[in-house]
């Protein structure tokens, strides 16, 4: 499957290990769950909840849209446009191409590139005090 160079935190490798795809074009109205770490890109529509109980890399690609949803995954890398609640346990990145309508969560990283645009809170979920100063 072929990665998308814009990514700057999401790792290519995770990106490039995707196995599951809803094609541009395509439909599915649903919820997608797994307790195994692994990867879906949405190139389509997706209309319900996708949740990685652990690990887990999701790619909004550019032509993607996500309406009525939480997303949790390890990584999440935004392309298209989301309308829902997202949690990344590891990293979210959000593109310049990228839309989110509603409230996200991450425990570590988080990227916007210019352009990304997004409507809602953010939370930081991690430990604050875990820096010490230098």
């Amino acid at each position: 499957m072929k990665t998308d160079p814009t990514t700057r935190l999401v790792p290519v490798e995770r990106l490039g290990a995707i196995t599951s795809l809803i094609a541009e074009g395509a439909v599915f109205e649903g919820n997608f769950h797994t307790s195994v770490d692994q990867g879906i890109k949405i190139d389509g529509l997706l209309t319900g909840n996708v949740t990685f109980q652990t690990g887990g890399t999701l790619h909004v690609g550019a032509t993607g849209v996500v309406e009525s949803t939480r997303l949790e995954a390890g990584y999440i890398f935004i392309e298209g446009k989301v309308v829902g609640t997202v949690i990344a346990r590891k990293a979210l990145e959000i593109a310049g191409s990228g839309t989110l309508l509603g409230d996200a969560a991450y425990d570590e990283l988080i990227d916007m590139h210019p352009r990304a645009r997004v409507r809602g809170k953010i939370e930081y979920r991690g430990d604050l005090d875990m820096r010490e100063a230098a």
